[in-house]
């Protein structure tokens, strides 16, 4: 693997430099680099400190050194689109931290398949696996929790892909079997897979379908409808849509959970941030918008509307007519 070290003997030490220097160091040297190059640096060793908040100041031996923990590290590492990898011990107190430059490229946002099969069995999206990453799965579980799971008893899923929503369900309750749950997607290889995978489970439908079109399925009402980065699609005009879905497919004592992404899945890394066209940089304008106009449809047809999440964007909403 090619390397730029920044190491022996001249490995930057930022033990005692402010962030601010750090960033600017670290992007001038990325600039240089191919995709996949390695940066490492020095730094004081954040395990010698408990409790302790970034930029505290550590004396070592009559010598002052700037305190920052791994997770610091982390998000930096992110937010230049790199990956941190293992730390190496230099000593007692240093460590060397090395940032890999991800490669842009391998990324389904950019890549160009069949417009069907963009999200499909052989498209790079189908590499990531969402129940996997704890800042989609901690969210989405307390989204479930929040909506009354355990009281829904038919379930419809919009954009449900090979059915990763419908698995963490069945994994927290205990009368899978006996609910009703509905899938469908625009992807056939997706639904395909999505069949297969729930093949032994006779209580769910899976549908390949145009979401603009839901009322030729003659679907009916239902308890819970999720939909995770899905509404949001380009080709579907969200406000009518959205209204639509729920005058005509929530009941009105049911439960909805919207996913809003705000991340991009870059080279095997989920980076925070949603990116719009035109600009170069995360700009969350778009989430914003389109979660309060829900936020405020869905109070005013009498629901408690809960916004949580980070790299997706959870707004879970239930009823409170009977209450």
């Amino acid at each position: 693997m090619p390397s730029n070290n920044l190491s022996h003997p001249t490995m930057q030490n930022f033990s005692n430099k402010p962030m601010l220097e750090i960033i600017t160091l670290l992007k001038n040297t990325l600039e240089s680099l191919a995709c996949k190059e390695i940066i490492e640096f020095q730094v004081l060793n954040p395990d010698l400190e408990t409790s302790t908040y970034a930029g505290n100041a550590v004396t070592l031996n009559n010598e002052e050194y700037i305190y920052r923990g791994y997770k610091s590290w982390v998000d930096l590492a992110q937010l230049l689109h790199c990956r941190m990898l293992t730390p190496r011990i230099i000593s007692e107190h240093f460590v060397s931290l090395r940032f890999e430059k991800l490669n842009a490229d391998i990324s389904f946002h950019t890549s160009i398949v069949d417009k069907e099969e963009k999200y499909g069995t052989e498209s790079i999206f189908s590499e990531i696996h969402k129940n996997e990453e704890p800042a989609f799965v901690t969210y989405y579980l307390q989204a479930l929790q929040n909506a009354g799971i355990s009281k829904r008893k038919r379930i419809l899923n919009l954009g449900v892909n090979s059915g990763d929503e419908f698995e963490l369900i069945q994994k927290i309750t205990g009368n899978f079997d006996d609910l009703e749950l509905v899938g469908i997607d625009f992807c056939p290889s997706a639904i395909n897979a999505a069949k297969e995978k729930f093949k032994e489970h006779k209580n769910i439908a899976f549908y390949t379908h145009d979401i603009n079109d839901l009322a030729s399925l003659e679907l009916g009402e239902f308890d819970l409808i999720i939909s995770i980065g899905t509404l949001q699609s380009s080709n579907l005009d969200f406000n009518p849509l959205f209204m639509s879905i729920v005058q005509n497919h929530l009941k009105k004592e049911g439960a909805m959970i919207l996913g809003f992404p705000n991340c991009r899945w870059v080279d095997g890394e989920m980076i925070y941030g949603a990116r719009v066209k035109n600009y170069p940089f995360s700009e969350l304008g778009l989430i914003y918008k389109d979660v309060i106009f829900c936020k405020k449809y869905l109070q005013q047809k009498k629901y408690r509307v809960t916004v949580t999440g980070k790299d997706y964007i959870f707004l879970t909403a239930t009823s409170i007519r009977k209450e």
